[in-house]
């Protein structure tokens, strides 16, 4: 049976990943990416940084006070049961993870959150949806290559899988046309000039663009 992250991924295609953005931009950056169409959005703990546990479940509850339901939040690089716990706590749905760490998942289960989990072999996308996994992201999925994914992903068609990692609104279509239910997307999206400059219109734009490649 097809969980509900996974039938999201499957009607909106794309996860805009948001890493290190100010917490004074991130509301305004939410809203630019949603009137752009994108209705998945990714927050990511920073795992260098001693305030992660402050900054990304407030960022979380900052973006999910604005929107409310309209954008589903998932939080990411969550690499510890102390990462679920406090994504649970914020309000995210989902949590993706670039590891495949059993405690973790099973954690963010048992917290009522789906999982997605970052896999690169045949072992570990089986292990990762043998652990509860909704959806198991295939990372870096752009650095490995099409040809790596398709020769991966044909004995294993019964997960469904997410493409992370050198993804692009030129090679985008080319990752769902392979059987990706979708994508995650992070700096060619999300981008970083835009957002230190506040050209939120550009940004909008820019999520169209993707959006629009994504339905061809």
């Amino acid at each position: 049976m097809e969980k509900k992250i996974e039938s999201l991924i499957k009607e909106h295609k794309i996860i805009a990943i948001l890493r290190g953005v100010p917490s004074e931009k991130i509301v305004d950056v939410a809203k630019a990416l949603y009137d752009g169409g994108i209705r998945l959005l990714e927050i990511t703990f920073n795992q260098k940084s001693e305030t992660k546990l402050i900054d990304t479940p407030n960022a979380i509850r900052a973006v999910r006070e604005a929107l409310g339901d309209k954008m589903v939040i998932g939080a990411g690089t969550v690499m510890s049961v102390e990462e679920v716990r406090a994504a649970k706590e914020a309000g995210a749905s989902f949590a993706l993870a670039p590891n495949v760490d059993e405690t973790v998942i099973k954690e963010t289960v048992a917290c009522g959150l789906e999982s997605i989990p970052g896999a690169m072999t045949p072992s570990e996308i089986a292990d990762a949806y043998r652990c509860g996994a909704s959806v198991v992201k295939l990372f870096p999925a752009g650095n490995l290559g099409l040809s790596y994914c398709k020769a991966v992903m044909a004995p294993i068609n019964n997960v469904p899988m997410i493409a992370v990692g050198g993804v692009d609104d030129k090679n985008l279509p080319d990752f769902l046309k392979a059987g990706f239910i979708g994508l995650g997307i992070g700096s060619s999206l999300t981008n970083k000039k835009m957002i230190e400059e506040g050209r939120y219109d550009e940004l909008k734009a820019l999520a169209e663009v993707y959006v629009k490649a994504a339905e061809n």
